[in-house]
């Protein structure tokens, strides 16, 4: 018996889910921002995580509950604001934008973008 409004089981095997996750170069840009931060001795630690709607990477001074920045992609957005979006620990966005060597640039001002 299906109900209204559930998938059958045939609707719901289809359909593979989507997770949204940082492509190879979208990694390294973020990488290369946390390694000199890191041997800088301004963080610590990181955490990642790829969910259906976005993908989420978060910085962390010392093991402490809330991250210091949260750097995020959500496709969805691509075409308005940008899909890249620096967030600060109070939930303030410091940059938002299409090119995330770009966005990058508030975590580490001295970074120079080649393009």
């Amino acid at each position: 018996m299906v109900h209204v409004g559930e998938p059958s089981a045939s609707a719901a095997s289809s359909k593979s889910l989507a997770i949204v996750a940082f492509e190879r170069r979208e990694l390294n840009l973020i990488l290369n921002v946390y390694g000199r931060k890191v041997a800088s001795g301004d963080w610590r630690d990181y955490a990642m995580d790829f969910l259906r709607e976005r993908a989420v990477f978060s910085i962390y001074a010392r093991m402490s509950e809330r991250p210091l920045f949260i750097i995020e992609k959500i496709p969805r957005l691509r075409n308005r604001q940008g899909q890249y979006t620096v967030t600060n620990q109070e939930g303030r966005i410091l940059k938002r934008g299409h090119d995330l060597a770009q966005v990058l640039r508030v975590l580490d001002p001295h970074l120079v973008v080649v393009g």
